[in-house]
């Protein structure tokens, strides 16, 4: 009877450990795949060009340059985390920015897919060309941001 107890005493404790331990694995943060400070996640519409989060070289300094023209895919745009801008090319020469907060929960956009700017956290949808919500919960529009455009580079005005 008493290596009954014991039995069921070791039976209870192992799968008392075990769930402890796939509660603290399921709670645990996972890998970031998020790009690294300083640097920017890149989207275009086309499906033919490669999805690129290449880093840039280097976080801009104050008035320095974010990103060159040609580095912002037309019909598409790149998220400058570090910045909290997202600059868009809705069409060819045409250069856009709006916050890269989004409106809803104050989540950061990570991406700019199918011509939208898209906020992961709960799905909501942006249009490069005015910032005004396309899809989800957010209720209105990414705030525009002052950007200008000096030879071939885009800078924060």
């Amino acid at each position: 009877m008493a290596d009954d107890l014991q039995s069921r005493r070791a039976v209870f404790a192992s799968v008392g450990a075990g769930g402890l331990a796939l509660a603290i694995t399921a709670c645990s943060g996972g890998t970031d795949t998020a790009t690294t400070a300083g640097t920017a996640t890149q989207s275009s519409t086309e499906s033919s060009a490669p999805q690129s989060s290449a880093p840039q070289s280097s976080a801009p300094q104050a008035g320095g340059a974010l990103a060159k023209t040609a580095d912002i895919p037309v019909g598409g745009g790149t998220v400058f985390k570090d910045q909290k801008v997202v600059v868009t090319q809705p069409t060819a020469g045409e250069f856009k920015a709006f916050s890269a907060l989004c409106t809803h929960k104050g989540c950061p956009v990570t991406s700019v897919e199918n011509g939208a700017i898209v906020c992961p956290c709960h799905n909501s949808t942006f249009a490069i060309a005015d910032g005004a919500v396309t899809g989800g919960p957010a209720e209105k529009p990414l705030a525009a941001q002052q950007i200008k455009v000096e030879n071939d580079e885009i800078m924060l005005a």
